[in-house]
């Protein structure tokens, strides 16, 4: 019997390593390469939707998500006022990336996946059997940041809190441990003098986000918790090409629905079966990349293009206030909304 190809995946996040966990049970050798280590935090609403049973059951990870929070009640917020309050059709998943990652990583070894980490692997042009998980394009001219931290001592009014500010947005969500993740995208404001560690408050009160700093300011901060992504880009299209891209490498959906962590485990699972046929030998690596390009796109697109088109309603203060009339004279289909998005 002819021995299966192996798989090296470059990335270590959510996509990589749960691909990797998935081809393990399939008996596939897997080499994934990740720059860090585990675990760590990230910038990342850690509210999952959109995320199905079967999908989980598909990757072999449900146990990652043991103690995860189930949320379903959402409030909106723009600037001090609250705007509106929203039941999500089905429950989200809340569980920081700081366990997340570190679970997966531990799955992948326990599988008999191999793990090198503090490595980067440097990129050929393409090769069979390469898979690149490595997160989200950045650009140096995107005007666009994350910023990040963990609190606790904070009482929150609803399981997920939006709030829009001037040219920004924040959620707050609780996760495992009693911690509450706050984080949000911001425009960058060149001249804004601030403290390194206080980059959040400043940002949030730049913003016009006064109430949601003062509630934030008395807040203990979990060590090592504050994050910070530049050169933030959200994509309309799936980009995919003669190298096999997956997760935030193929795309990335704007950050206010917490869609981005579903996109990275549903294109690892669409991934799984082309790639297992191909370590068999059944398909050709050229074949296999083009037909999971083509699933990303029918998976994707839709959503993809649905955030481009109502992300700046979250984002610019004209619009915000169309979205505020909107959702207090019960117009606003939220429901919708979010099904499109999904």
């Amino acid at each position: 019997m002819t021995s299966m190809q192996p798989v090296t995946i470059v990335g270590g996040g959510l996509a990589g390593l749960s691909l990797g966990i998935a081809l393990r049970k399939a008996g596939v050798a897997v080499e994934v390469f990740e720059a860090g280590d585990y675990p760590r935090h990230r910038v990342c609403g850690e509210f999952v939707t959109g995320l199905d049973d079967s999908t989980i059951e598909k990757l072999g990870i449900d146990s990652a998500f043991v103690g995860a929070g189930c949320h379903r009640s959402v409030t909106w917020f723009l600037r001090e006022h609250a705007a509106g309050r929203q039941t999500l059709p089905e429950p989200a998943r809340a569980i920081s990336r700081f366990a997340l990652d570190a679970r997966l990583a531990e799955l992948f070894v326990a599988g008999g996946g191999k793990l090198v980490r503090n490595v980067r692997f440097k990129l050929p042009h393409r090769k069979p059997g390469l898979v690149q998980a490595n997160g989200r394009r950045s650009s140096g001219s995107s005007p666009w940041m994350g910023l990040k931290f963990h609190i606790r001592d904070v009482t929150t009014v609803d399981d997920l809190e939006l709030h829009l500010g001037d040219k920004a947005y924040v959620g707050l969500s609780s996760v495992e441990d009693g911690w509450l993740n706050v984080c949000g995208l911001f425009r960058r404001r060149p001249g804004l003098q601030f403290a390194r560690d206080d980059a959040l408050p400043a940002y949030l009160r730049a913003s016009g986000l006064h109430s949601l700093a003062e509630r934030l300011s008395t807040a203990k901060i979990r060590p090592a918790s504050r994050c910070a992504v530049a050169g933030f880009m959200s994509d309309r299209y799936v980009h995919g090409d003669e190298v096999l891209r997956l997760g935030d490498a193929c795309a990335t959906i704007p950050p206010f629905t917490g869609n981005g962590m579903a996109v990275a485990f549903t294109s690892a699972a669409i991934a799984v079966d082309p790639l297992v046929a191909w370590a068999r030998g059944e398909r050709n690596w050229d074949e296999v990349t083009r037909s999971i390009h083509v699933m990303l796109r029918k998976q994707f697109q839709p959503r993809l293009a649905g955030a481009s088109v109502l992300n700046p309603f979250f984002l610019n203060p004209v619009l915000q206030r169309c979205l505020w009339v909107a959702m207090r004279s019960g117009l606003l289909p939220l429901t919708t909304l979010y099904r499109l998005l999904h």
